[in-house]
């Protein structure tokens, strides 16, 4: 299944696709929008042209599990899309995903301007790597 994960953030949305098999997961890039329902509508117009199955909404906890402002931004957001789409929208815990994007961004010597207009991207496909492992290792399709 043909899957699009979304990092959804108050200046940037990284959005990462992968192929049909579930095994490559690649960044297709950034929304550069503030206003939830552009971003929605940015989102659709990306899931429309990638042919994607499901979006995978990263959802920003907290460090001890629970759920700030941040997350019910997404929440809401994953709310506006299912209102636009009859795809399936999961919500999946991207905690540490920035975090490892950016490791991933240095070891690639990955820098200054460049480096913050692909962190996002990178960051999704992040997500979406931890969403397709998950899928392989408990079986669920």
């Amino acid at each position: 299944m043909k899957i699009m994960a979304v990092d959804y953030g108050d200046s940037r949305t990284g959005i990462a696709v992968c192929d049909k098999t579930e095994f490559l997961a690649t960044p297709i890039g950034i929304i550069k929008e503030k206003n939830m329902f552009k971003v929605a509508d940015r989102i659709i117009q990306a899931l429309q042209e990638q042919q994607a199955e499901m979006i995978v909404l990263g959802l920003p906890k907290n460090m001890d599990g629970t759920e700030g402002a941040r997350a019910q931004k997404s929440r809401k957001l994953a709310e506006r899309l299912r209102t636009m789409t009859d795809v399936p929208v999961e919500m999946w815990d991207e905690r540490q995903t920035t975090i490892s994007a950016a490791g991933i961004l240095s070891e690639n010597g990955t820098f200054g301007k460049k480096r913050k207009e692909v962190l996002d991207a990178v960051a999704a496909t992040v997500i979406l790597e931890s969403y397709l492992t998950y899928r392989k290792n408990t079986g669920k399709k």
